[in-house]
C-alpha cells in the first residue's frame, strides 16, 4: 500500500479523500436521525470537515490551504457571503418580475422566528455541498491541472446532483433550468473560494442564496418570507422562458464578475 501511494501520490489521493468522504456520508446518514437530525443537522459536514483536516494532514499541510482555519479575517467572510448571495438572488429575481411584470409586496405577516432559524437548518446543507464541491478535491484537482479542467469537471457533477431528481427528471422544464442555473452558481462559489482563499467565503454565498430563495422573496403570502411575489408569471412557450433564464443567471455571472475583479479582497490579506 505504501508502495502504490509513494508511486502514485495524486491519484492516491484523490481515491482516498472520495473514500474518506462516502464513508463521511453514509455515518452522516446513521447518526442524522430522530432527535439529532432534528436540532443538530450537522454530522455530515463535521464528518467532512475531519475528513479534509485528516487529508491535509497527510500532505503536511493545515486546514489553512483552503482558508477553513479559524482566523477572523476568514471567518468574517462568512457573513460577507451571506449578504452578496442573498443579494444575487434579490436582484436577479427584482429583474424578473420587472421584465415579466410581476409584483413584489411585502409580507403582512412575518414569522422572524422561522425565517431565523432557516439560517442554522441550511447552514449544514450548504457547508456539505462546498466541502464536497469546492473543497480539497477542487482544489486538489486545480494543483494537478487548471482551473478551467476544475471547473468543468465540479460543475458538472454538482449539476449531476441536482438534476438527478426524481421530481426534476420528470419536468423538462426543471431540467433544462437546472442545467444553466447550477454550473453558474458553482462558478459563482468557485470565484468566491478562489479570490477569497477561504472556504467560508461561498458557504456563505450559498448559504445566502438558498436562504434567499426560500425566506426573502416567495410566491407565498405565508409570512415564511420578507416579500412576496402576488402575481407569479407561469411561461407557456420556450423563447420567454429561456429569455428569462439566461437573464436570471446572466445577474448572477455579473455578480461573479464583479467578485472576481474586486480588489478590495487585497485588504484583507
Amino acid at each position: 500500500m505504501k508502495t502504490v501511494f509513494k508511486n502514485y501520490p495524486n491519484a492516491s489521493r484523490f481515491v482516498l479523500a472520495i473514500l474518506l468522504f462516502v464513508i463521511a456520508l453514509i455515518l452522516s446518514l446513521f447518526i442524522n436521525v430522530g432527535v439529532v437530525k432534528q436540532y443538530f443537522p450537522y454530522t455530515a459536514p463535521i464528518l467532512l470537515f475531519i475528513a479534509t483536516w485528516f487529508m491535509y494532514k497527510r500532505e503536511g499541510r493545515t486546514l489553512k490551504a483552503i482558508g477553513l482555519n479559524f482566523s477572523l479575517r476568514n471567518v468574517l467572510f462568512l457573513p460577507l457571503g451571506i449578504l452578496i448571495g442573498a443579494f444575487a438572488f434579490f436582484g436577479a429575481k427584482y429583474l424578473r418580475t420587472v421584465l415579466v411584470g410581476e409584483t413584489f409586496e411585502l409580507s403582512v405577516s412575518i414569522d422572524y422566528s422561522t425565517i431565523l432559524y432557516a439560517f442554522y437548518f441550511i447552514l449544514p446543507q450548504v457547508a456539505t455541498e462546498e466541502l464536497l464541491f469546492r473543497g480539497y478535491l477542487f482544489k486538489k484537482t486545480i494543483e494537478v491541472s487548471n482551473v478551467v479542467i476544475a471547473n468543468v469537471i465540479f460543475s458538472i457533477l454538482f449539476t449531476l446532483i441536482h438534476v438527478l431528481d426524481e421530481g426534476v427528471l420528470s419536468n423538462l422544464g426543471m431540467i433544462v433550468m437546472f442545467s444553466v442555473s447550477i454550473p453558474v452558481g458553482h462558478l459563482l462559489f468557485a470565484t468566491g473560494l478562489l479570490k477569497s482563499k477561504t472556504l467560508y467565503f461561498p458557504i456563505g454565498l450559498h448559504l445566502g442564496n438558498n436562504w434567499a430563495t426560500r425566506h426573502l422573496i416567495n410566491s407565498n403570502n405565508l409570512g415564511e418570507s420578507i416579500f412576496f411575489i402576488s402575481n407569479t408569471v407561469m411561461f407557456d412557450a420556450w423563447t420567454p422562458f429561456i429569455t428569462m433564464l439566461i437573464l436570471f443567471n446572466g445577474f448572477y455571472l455579473l455578480v461573479t464578475f464583479l467578485i472576481w475583479k474586486w480588489n478590495c479582497f487585497t485588504l484583507f490579506r
